[in-house]
């Protein structure tokens, strides 16, 4: 979990591998009215967020006795509620600092979430004793390390 520019596909895509699970990037299961507002610099409310999580949600329950990596914003605690349920689940945030962010962001093509999301989601993001933070920034292979580590 982390905000835009954390890192979480491609850490999520490499955990998955070393575990032997399934990957899911959460943004492919946002609809596209909410990519375009997202596009266009317009975060999406808690109100808006919430199908999108209950899809997510569903694709948890779907992978109960395979297991999964899901790649998710998961910013606030009331969205980590939602999307774990009663699952059993552990979120770990990739912790970026803000310039690096906003490096990655402005190089980043193709992608609906870009720079001007940037401070509303550092804004919204929501760190507490459930979740468990990496330093982002660290290489690649580092992050992925600490990822597997803190599923032991």
């Amino acid at each position: 979990m982390g905000v835009a520019g954390s890192g979480k596909t491609t850490v999520g895509r490499l955990l998955a591998g070393r575990l032997d699970v399934a990957f899911v990037d959460g943004d492919d299961a946002h609809t596209d009215a909410a990519k375009a507002q997202m596009a266009a610099g317009v975060p999406l409310s808690e109100e808006q967020r919430a199908p999108w999580l209950d899809r997510l949600h569903q694709i948890l329950v779907d992978h109960t006795e395979t297991g999964v990596v899901l790649a998710c914003s998961a910013l606030t605690t009331g969205s980590r509620r939602r999307l774990a349920g009663t699952l059993a689940t552990r979120f770990i945030a990739l912790v970026v600092s803000e310039d690096v962010l906003a490096e990655r962001l402005a190089s980043r093509r193709h992608h609906f979430a870009g720079p001007d999301l940037l401070a509303s989601q550092l804004a919204t993001l929501e760190l507490d004793h459930t979740v468990t933070t990496i330093d982002g920034s660290l290489p690649l292979d580092k992050v992925v390390d600490a990822a597997a580590r803190a599923l032991v």
